[in-house]
């Protein structure tokens, strides 16, 4: 990693530039493929699914059998710790159910607000050079406790023509509805049209590289909505004389295998501590098997030396990061300072893969700066928020003088007559 020192904030900008493609190529692609998507269907998926994924597959739809196959190929020592991570998950998103509460806001006037599942949604599982079933548990899981009927699964096929087994035991351990064997552009386009094989949802999730990031957006101009823009993984490490060298390298690598356009970012207090994970990560990547895809990775990551903890929080705030590990003592006070992050990871025993993982909070968040304005996914993400009023004859009289004068000024005479016209039959009854 190239280190900067004491750099400027006029140079902020350049510094927190991640490795991208031009996006008028990707928006091209996407565009591409979805039109001959919403043309072709099924027989345009099969073209793409060969000329990408490298086989021809007739049927898309991954069969009970193969599920169970699946299951019965997985360790139980894995199957026990996915089962673990999914009950920490259960509880998480649990406890982000609304309790409903009715609001009287004038005598005679109720309102609330209630939740309804997405009925149909979409989740896409990268399974590249790393099959993310932990993604599966990330997103089935909060849509089975939020209640959406139908959950739509799609992940590329391997050249043998099959989805990795842990990502459909996970699947089947949370719910989800199909499973499809299609990735990329192509999984996005038919989720969003519908083929005579895939259904159309409401909603689509899931992280993926550029190309799907470029396709979910696309997407969305087409009237289907996504959970966020969440492109190639990305860690901010804050570091002082307190924090441990080695955690922190080890960190730094474990988010930096995720791709070659991923990015890692160090900001430290001093050059020693730079210096010292440097030498830590010499050490520990020499025993990565993706090593190459490090290495690609840190090509695009740097180090950064600031004066204080202060000027470190107010760097990583402008970059908005995907993850942030606060690695120094003391961080617990510093946390009202957080503005913009995916998820924050406290202290140097609070690793960024326990959340990808195990300890419950969810790992699909925003990346490339989108983190200024998205959440990562909760249950919220998969609900909608439905108001509720109730105006008793009562509610009417004490409110309806205000709806009149209002909408009176707005020049809206229909909005005013709605209110005066039980206005009149009102005091007709009560003569």
């Amino acid at each position: 990693m190239k280190t900067y020192i004491n750099p400027n904030p006029e140079n902020w900008s350049e510094l927190s530039k991640r490795k991208t493609f031009a996006v008028a190529d990707l928006n091209e692609t996407a565009k591409g493929i979805f039109t001959d998507i919403q043309k072709n269907g099924d027989s345009a998926i099969s073209k793409y699914t060969s000329l990408f994924d490298g086989v021809s597959i007739s049927n898309f739809e991954v069969s009970e059998k193969e599920i169970q196959e699946a299951a019965a190929s997985i360790s139980e020592e894995l199957k026990t710790a996915i089962q673990q991570a999914a009950n920490n998950i259960e509880k998480f998103h649990t406890s982000q159910k609304e309790t409903l509460t009715k609001i009287e806001t004038t005598s005679g006037v109720f309102c609330w607000r209630e939740s309804r599942a997405i009925e149909t949604i979409g989740i896409y599982i990268p399974g590249g050079t790393a099959p993310l079933f932990s993604t599966v548990l990330m997103l089935a899981i909060p849509a089975q406790i939020a209640g959406c009927k139908n959950n739509i699964l799609c992940s590329p096929p391997d050249k043998n023509g099959n989805i990795n087994p842990a990502i459909l035991y996970a699947a089947q351990l949370t719910g989800v509805t199909k499973i499809y064997k299609i990735g990329g552009i192509q999984a996005i386009a038919a989720m969003t049209f519908g083929t005579d094989t895939i259904p159309k949802v409401s909603k689509i999730f899931g992280p993926g590289n550029q190309y799907v990031t470029a396709a979910k957006q696309y997407a969305q101009q087409l009237g289907v909505a996504i959970d966020m823009p969440a492109g190639p993984s990305e860690l901010l490490v804050i570091a002082d004389e307190t924090s441990d060298a080695d955690f922190v390298a080890s960190d730094l690598l474990s988010q930096a295998e995720h791709g070659a356009d991923s990015q890692v970012i160090l900001v430290a207090t001093s050059e020693k501590i730079v210096e010292e994970v440097n030498e830590a990560i010499k050490i520990q990547k020499a025993n990565l098997s993706r090593v190459s895809i490090v290495e690609k990775a840190l090509e695009n990551s740097r180090a950064i030396v600031v004066n204080s903890i202060d000027e470190a929080i107010n760097f990583s705030n402008y970059y908005a990061p995907e993850h942030l590990i606060l690695a120094f003592d003391d961080a617990e006070n510093k946390l009202t300072q957080i503005e913009n992050a995916g998820s924050v990871f406290i202290g140097n025993y609070s690793c960024e893969s326990a959340g990808d993982y195990a300890s419950g909070t969810n790992h699909t968040l925003p990346t490339n700066g989108f983190a200024k304005n998205y959440s990562g996914v909760s249950l919220d993400s998969f609900v909608k928020k439905i108001t509720f009023q109730k105006i008793t004859a009562n509610g009417i009289q004490n409110l309806g003088k205000t709806i009149e004068l209002m909408a009176e000024a707005e020049q809206l005479e229909a909005h005013k007559n709605a209110v005066s016209i039980r206005l009149k039959k009102l005091d007709k009854t009560t003569l």
